[in-house]
């Protein structure tokens, strides 16, 4: 049974050698039966999760803002994608993402935890999944 691990943080995230190296370590533990999950956003913890999925074959899937277009690592179909401009559409993407994963993975610059971050984690903890915060 596939693991899904959602890897989630700041936009502003720039430690990619700790995502990385956290990565690995997953991918040793679960080998095929890991798939790395986030919010697709190119940069911070997100971007770093991506490319390292990618560099180490690791199956990837993403959950963008509806907002965003649609592209070959979304779980949900194209037609919900391409949509004018919402601040909810983050929201729901979290929800979305967060019941996806089995387990979730922030990862915060000196503790702090962003708003976005913090939507998807109250979520878990309001769907009685545990999450981990890496600084």
């Amino acid at each position: 049974m596939t693991m899904k691990i959602a890897i989630i943080g700041s936009r502003s995230y720039t430690n990619s050698r700790k995502i990385k190296d956290f990565i690995f370590k997953l991918k040793e533990k679960f080998g095929d039966e890991l798939e790395i999950v986030s919010g697709g956003q190119k940069e911070g913890s997100d971007g770093y999760a991506k490319k390292s999925s990618l560099d180490f074959d690791i199956k990837y899937s993403e959950f963008p803002p509806k907002h965003y277009p649609h592209n070959i690592h979304c779980v949900k179909e194209s037609f919900n994608y391409g949509r004018p401009y919402r601040v909810w559409h983050f929201h729901q993407r979290n929800k979305e993402l967060i019941e996806y994963s089995d387990r979730i993975v922030a990862f915060c610059s000196n503790g702090v935890v962003s708003k976005g971050t913090l939507s998807a984690l109250k979520h878990a903890k309001k769907i009685g999944k545990n999450y981990i915060i890496i600084d």
